[in-house]
């Protein structure tokens, strides 16, 4: 249903994830989430008391699909637009969550009070090179194409704010699995990669990507996960990430 955003300056709607245990508020125009983060917050192995990173968290959709499945846990997010900065915080409150501060800036630049020593990492961030082609509106262009903060800037940032040990879990486009790997070597190891189908027999136009900081374990390609049956449905194995708030392990 249409309403208006915290701040009057959007129009909005609100949805659900995780067959209706999140709540979203998200613009109508621009970045919508969808199942991106759903399968990103999956895919992050978190465990009750630790502390979370998201990078670029927009209006909070991956965060709060993981702490809907792993409780107890302090999130922090870094959101560019002030706006999405906005709806995030009132998803946080809308849910029920407490521990999930928002912070508005840039990957290139971060605040002070990001702060470091994180368990997990996670981001969704821009999917189009600085050099693709931008969206007219504006909002959608910062979420959709890299700006100062190129892919390696993000994952650079990602694994600086872990701590030794530490997980950094990425979904992204699979014709960047190469750039991701390249910004990672000498940095992290126990590199694992699972490419999501969009239907069994199909290349992968994702990949979900896991790095753990200071490892020296090699790179793993795991099975994929096939996300659509030909009618267009779920399979049984993404429906119970996407609505049952199963765990991805990678």
């Amino acid at each position: 249903m249409p309403s208006a955003s915290p701040a009057g300056q959007l129009a909005t709607s609100d949805d659900q994830l995780l067959g209706g245990r999140v709540s979203l508020r998200q613009p109508l125009e621009g970045y919508r989430a969808a199942i991106d983060p759903v399968l990103l917050a999956a895919a992050v192995p978190a465990r009750s008391g630790e502390k979370v990173l998201e990078l670029g968290c927009g209006v909070g959709a991956a965060a709060l699909c993981l702490m809907a499945r792993v409780p107890d846990l302090t999130v922090a997010g870094l959101e560019l637009q002030p706006a999405l900065a906005a709806l995030a915080r009132h998803n946080a409150k809308a849910n029920g969550i407490a521990r999930f501060l928002v912070l508005e800036g840039d990957v290139a630049a971060p605040p002070k009070a990001l702060g470091s020593g994180y368990d997990r990492v996670l981001l969704n961030p821009p999917f189009q090179p600085s050099a693709a082609e931008g969206s007219p509106l504006a909002s959608k262009d910062l979420a959709n194409r890299e700006g100062t903060a190129s892919l390696a800037v993000w994952l650079d940032l990602g694994l600086r704010r872990l701590r030794q040990g530490g997980t950094l879990t990425l979904i992204h486009r699979a014709e960047r699995l190469s750039g991701a790997l390249a910004a990672l070597e000498g940095h992290a190891g126990d590199v694992r990669v699972l490419p999501l189908w969009p239907l069994v027999g199909r290349p992968a136009k994702r990949i979900l990507l896991q790095a753990t900081r200071g490892s020296r374990a090699a790179t793993t390609l795991l099975p994929g996960l096939a996300l659509h049956v030909s009618d267009g449905g779920f399979t049984a194995e993404a429906e119970a990430v996407l609505r049952g708030a199963a765990e991805l392990s990678l």
